[in-house]
């Protein structure tokens, strides 16, 4: 029997309900700047670049914004509208931690008031995400992410600067998505959701790569799995009867 009560609750689902709060309080994490010793809130920085990180500490996205960080997260993790979402590229139930590289520095720029300024501060910007994105790719497993396109080449490399990283699931939820069968069953539905989107439309080599990067990250989990549970070694041998 339906309860009456739960089909009137104006409360989010338990799941996102503890996202939007640790997300929240992750955004709300001071951040001192290095150069003015300025303290600010992580989330209301309006230039920066940030990168998801999945249980297994594996990195699988890289953005930039020129917004405040928090509303430009928010859109890829809360449901609201988000490209690498709507695609299927981006899983944001496979994201566990979030890193910002934010740029104070360029806080007060706008297009409208500092039009050079802007320009500069735009191009430094790109210049940051290249650098983040190669670095990930290095640290990463699988050599890939599930970027479909990737940043250009600055005319100059730049190290990236102090960041901050934080988890953004509460324990709760950790102990549901952490489980390595969910997380299998969420790739598997996620490729194949991305698939049916590549034989409906006429994609780019991006697109492919994405797939064969989430393939890849799949596979691994997968045998992972297998092995911790035994491996071959405990494979039930099947003797048929031959009578």
């Amino acid at each position: 029997m339906t309860d009456k009560n739960l089909l009137s609750t104006k409360e989010p689902a338990f799941e996102t309900k503890e996202l939007r709060s640790s997300l929240k309080s992750f955004m709300g994490s001071d951040f001192q700047d290095e150069t003015t010793g300025e303290v600010s809130k992580i989330g209301a920085f309006r230039w920066g670049v940030y990168a998801f990180f999945d249980y297994d500490n594996e990195p699988i996205y890289v953005g930039q914004t020129k917004e405040q960080v928090s509303g430009r997260v928010g859109r890829h993790l809360t449901g609201q509208r988000s490209d690498a979402v709507a695609k299927s590229v981006l899983d944001p139930l496979e994201v566990r931690d979030i890193e910002i590289w934010p740029l104070p520095q360029f806080q007060d720029v706008t297009k409208q008031g500092n039009p050079k300024g802007y320009k500069n501060a735009a191009e430094h910007l790109d210049a940051l995400e290249y650098s983040v994105h190669q670095m990930l790719i290095s640290e990463s497993r699988f050599g890939g992410i599930l970027n479909e396109k990737d940043p250009p080449k600055p005319e100059t490399l730049i190290e990236p600067p102090k960041s901050l990283r934080g988890r953004i699931v509460s324990d709760a939820v950790m102990e549901i998505r952490s489980h390595p069968d969910f997380r299998i069953n969420r790739r598997a539905t996620v490729i194949a959701r991305l698939s049916q989107g590549i034989a409906e439309r006429d994609v780019g080599l991006d697109l492919r790569r994405v797939l064969l990067v989430q393939a890849k990250r799949l596979e691994w989990l997968a045998k992972q799995r297998y092995l911790a549970l035994g491996g071959d070694a405990n494979v039930d041998i099947n003797h048929e009867d031959n009578g």
